[in-house]
């Protein structure tokens, strides 16, 4: 005979933590995703980072389009809302209050992340051969060699 605290068997439910529309109950709308909020430049470094965390934590598919939003009469429609509210959130609080503010009617977190990537990931042809000049005109002069790796990988 079962106790009164226990739960029968048939009333468990299984939480899938592989699933996308899962969310902790630990992570929260001023949980960081990277530590450097992103300025303006820099685009393909805080990028990196933000798909990084967005992996982590099976997150990517808002973004990506793979985690589509469901009809509208689906049961799992407000979970899904509430999953890409919270994506939307992290990738605003990665920014900068003034690139925040700029962005804050945009209405999901793949429509945001392509409005970043519209304005951000442009191959810029200036900058492109300033970098390659920089490249070709490094030295090692007095640096270690760890040294003159690590600044040879930033360029």
């Amino acid at each position: 005979m079962a106790r009164d605290d226990e739960i029968p068997a048939t009333d468990k439910t299984t939480l899938d933590f592989t699933n996308p529309l899962y969310m902790h109950p630990s992570e929260s709308t001023g949980f960081m995703l990277v530590l450097v909020d992103f300025d303006g430049t820099s685009y393909r470094s805080w990028r990196r980072g933000i798909l990084r965390a967005l992996s982590l934590k099976n997150k990517l598919g808002f973004i990506t389009g793979k985690c589509k939003k469901p009809d509208p009469n689906s049961t799992t429609l407000d979970q899904w809302e509430r999953c890409d509210d919270m994506v939307t959130l992290w990738i605003l609080n990665s920014l900068s209050k003034d690139l925040a503010d700029s962005l804050q009617y945009v209405n999901d977190a793949r429509k945001l992340w392509q409005e970043l990537e519209d304005r951000y990931d442009q191959t810029n042809g200036a900058k492109l051969y300033q970098l390659e000049k920089e490249i070709n005109d490094l030295s090692q002069g007095n640096l270690d060699i760890t040294g003159y790796y690590t600044k040879i990988k930033k360029l």
